[in-house]
């Protein structure tokens, strides 16, 4: 990220943001943004068309980073001869789209008052809000992409990346919200073991189910009463100690994005 964001994005960005702040973001206007960004007006609109993207271009950046990052991980992209060990099929894809994520908190992390900042003005901006929300959709939709196209086919079932892409931007974000009310924590740790727990849950089979069987796998089962094939429906299962929960849920087929993320999100409310 530090090689993308260059000195007039940043400077454009963190004078937008401060501006905001200060004189509210309906009162800032566009000229005042450049005056003290010390670029002209036609830069600022070639750069960023309008004081909603200002706010969001890190976000623009941070997703090309994280596509390209993605795409720089696929089996037929790595050297075989890379540190790091043999990628494993099963669990490589779950560990990549975790380390797409704690880039994007670690930017956050790293660009501390500006990020702070735009918390705050979030909260007092309905269509900024509205616009995040539009932006936590992409990352998950990215990462549902990757996982698809990525896992072996046993694994790579529509449910299965879009449930742990949601749960993977869902965990991210009450950690780094709560990460801004207390920003003298380091709760990357925290990040990190939430993480791994995700994917430990990715790769379990469901409770009384054999490894490999069809409801681990998210797929329908017959029984062995000769009745046709069963869909997995409404299942969920939270696991973890101290605290920390792992949720998976498994939902009928034809079930769309939205309500696999909003059965991931409710379970982790």
């Amino acid at each position: 990220m530090t090689a993308v964001r260059t000195h007039t994005h940043a400077q454009a960005v963190d004078a937008a943001i401060d501006l905001f702040s200060r004189q509210g973001y309906e009162q800032t206007t566009v000229e005042e943004i450049a005056d003290a960004a010390q670029i002209s007006r036609a830069t600022f609109f070639r750069r960023f068309r309008s004081k909603e993207d200002v706010v969001f271009a890190d976000h623009e950046l941070l997703l090309e980073e994280v596509v390209v990052m993605l795409a720089a991980t696929r089996p037929e992209a790595r050297d075989a001869d890379q540190p790091g060990g043999a990628w494993d099929p099963q669990t490589g894809p779950y560990l990549e789209v975790c380390r797409a994520a704690r880039l994007v908190f670690d930017h956050h992390v790293g660009q501390r008052e500006t990020s702070l900042a735009r918390h705050q003005l979030l909260q007092q901006v309905p269509a900024l809000r509205d616009r995040e929300l539009v932006t936590t959709h992409r990352y998950e939709r990215a990462f549902t992409h990757y996982l698809r196209d990525t896992l072996p086919p046993d694994r790579s079932m529509t449910t299965m990346s879009i449930a742990f892409a949601a749960s993977v931007v869902a965990v991210h974000n009450a950690i780094l919200r709560r990460w801004m009310r207390n920003p003298h924590l380091d709760l990357r740790p925290e990040l990190e073991e939430a993480f791994a727990d995700l994917r430990r849950a990715a790769v379990a089979p469901l409770p009384h189910e054999p490894a490999g069987s069809g409801a681990a796998n998210g797929r329908s089962t017959t029984s062995t009463t000769g009745e046709p094939p069963q869909p997995a429906a409404g299942v969920v299962r939270t696991t973890g100690t101290e605290g920390k929960r792992v949720v998976v849920t498994v939902l009928e087929p034809g079930a769309g994005p939205d309500d696999i993320a909003r059965a991931v999100r409710d379970a982790l409310a």
